[in-house]
């Protein structure tokens, strides 16, 4: 009988007791205490998953090349001074490069079928836009943001291959079309997908790094088309990245830990925070386990499915005022970044060059910001960036365009540029951090859209010519900058899981709900 109960305490107590010591902690604490914010784990997948980003510019960027206007010369000696090959006989003029250099020349897409041009960009876009809704919404459910990511590519490399080999145009529009809808979701994706497992406090500077890859690519993209004159051979190769991608990159990308764990699936997401705490040479002690922000102080695990949709951050007052603001201000320095880009691209160097300095152009506003994003807060700098870019705005609109002003207009451009491209990629990481996980891809992927849709009218502001599209970038600036004001401050704050939570946790701060 006393050996019994001896043993008695053996069978029950140690599991009552493990119970009672268990330590239910968030993503973010469980990072900051165990595991490190950003250690030798998250350097190799945030690099590896930012590989992306350099894909979504080359088949963005890609119609530059593909769908420029190239030279032209006269066949004979009967060539008027100042002629346009619109008023010429067909035979008396050909392309310096020949028909296959471009779609332009291959198709004829000039004097009254130049519209062309434009219509396919914008429907490359419109497809962008599309999809960023598509796979926002998958990537917080069932495919998740590794999977999401994989499809995007695969979809990326079979069409992106598949337009080299257009028989016409309208071919050409469809599987442009297509690209986009699959390059849609690749920037959001990743993003998302590489920040996640970030802690709170890097989290900033690792989002604005993201956006190096990007103008990396496009850089890169620049030396491709330089070399592969031809608009086939270009988006052949240009597509290949994007098959190597999936090959040899995705079985290296984890998925996101914040997924596994408001899926229900607690097993692997405590597996992957294991494999990142050994990874930086840190422990995570037992006893320890990861808890959704709503459940953190309960005493019982719950396994099930979270989720969450485009209908919850509409329903809540907290969360559909920040949607609306995020579409609003997406919307408007998109229409800002395109458009000053456009402008940026009439530099009297070749194509080439002119795309080379773009990119290099928007890298400072990258290393400027992520400087100060941690210091200042998001919320100063969305409003700071595009205030900025406001007023070189209005420099271009009010000088005029000849003799010396004309030097001013351009480096008010390239100063417009300078800013927007600071907020433009700051969004990114701003709009992540308003949303919980369970609809976090799918309100950047509104916000993604709205950009898509600046996209698509920026080259329409464009072309009314001299100052006016200084004044509507200006304008553009202003209203975002001034309705960015109506957002709360992130910096420091967590990253939510749940719809519960955040509520909760906004209220136990005691913030105003707008």
């Amino acid at each position: 009988m006393e050996s019994n109960n001896t043993q008695q305490p053996l069978l029950d107590t140690p599991a009552k007791k493990a119970a009672d010591e268990v330590e239910r902690l968030s993503i973010d604490d469980m990072l900051q205490r165990y595991c490190g914010e950003f250690g030798l784990w998250q350097t190799k997948h945030f690099v590896l998953t930012c590989l992306a980003w350099a894909l979504e510019a080359f088949h963005t960027m890609v119609m530059i090349f593909a769908d420029q206007e190239p030279n032209w010369r006269c066949v004979g000696s009967d060539c008027p001074v100042g002629s346009s090959y619109c008023d010429m006989d067909p035979g008396s003029w050909e392309w310096t490069e020949g028909k296959g250099s471009s779609t332009v020349s291959e198709w004829g897409l000039v004097c009254g079928e130049k519209y062309k041009i434009g219509l396919v960009q914008a429907i490359f876009f419109a497809g962008c836009m599309i999809g960023a809704g598509v796979f926002g919404h998958l990537s917080d459910s069932k495919l998740g943001r590794k999977g999401s990511l994989t499809v995007v590519c695969i979809i990326n490399a079979i069409f992106g291959i598949a337009t080299g080999f257009s028989p016409n145009y309208w071919v050409y529009v469809v599987l442009r079309f297509l690209t986009g809808f699959s390059t849609g979701g690749v920037g959001l994706t990743a993003f998302v997908l590489a920040t996640e497992p970030v802690g709170p406090s890097k989290r900033g500077v690792a989002g604005m790094s993201t956006f190096y890859f990007f103008s990396t690519g496009i850089a890169l993209l620049s030396g491709i088309a330089y070399v592969f004159r031809s608009w086939r051979e270009l988006f052949i190769v240009s597509s290949l990245p994007s098959l190597l991608f999936l090959l040899i990159v995705i079985p290296f990308i984890s998925e996101s830990p914040r997924w596994y764990l408001v899926r229900g699936r607690v097993d692997k997401a405590m597996e992957l925070m294991h494999t990142i705490a050994k990874t930086n040479g840190r422990h995570i002690p037992a006893g320890v386990t990861l808890a959704l922000d709503d459940e953190e102080d309960n005493d019982g695990l719950r396994n099930n499915v979270v989720e969450g949709s485009l209908k919850d951050v509409l329903v809540s007052p907290l969360t559909r005022i920040r949607l609306i603001l995020s579409i609003a201000i997406s919307f408007t320095v998109s229409i800002v970044y395109y458009g000053l880009s456009l402008n940026v691209g009439n530099l009297k160097t070749n194509l080439y060059l002119n795309v080379f300095l773009n990119a290099v152009t928007e890298m400072p506003a990258f290393a400027i910001t992520a400087v100060l994003l941690d210091r200042y807060g998001r919320k100063p700098l969305t409003i700071g960036t595009q205030w900025f870019s406001c007023v070189f705005c209005i420099t271009g609109f009010v000088v005029g365009g000849v003799g010396p002003w004309k030097t001013v207009r351009m480096v008010s451009g390239v100063l417009g540029i300078f800013g927007m491209a600071g907020t433009y990629n700051l969004l990114f990481i701003y709009v992540a951090e308003l949303f919980p996980t369970v609809v976090r891809n799918a309100a950047l992927g509104c916000a993604t859209q709205a950009a898509q849709m600046g996209a698509i009218l920026a080259p329409f502001v464009v072309v009314l010519g001299d100052g006016l599209p200084f004044g509507v970038f200006a304008v553009c600036g202003l209203v975002g900058g001034g309705l960015a004001f109506y957002l709360p401050e992130t910096l420091n704050k967590p990253m939510y899981d749940t719809m519960f939570g955040m509520h909760e946790g906004e209220s136990n701060r005691g913030r105003q709900v707008c």
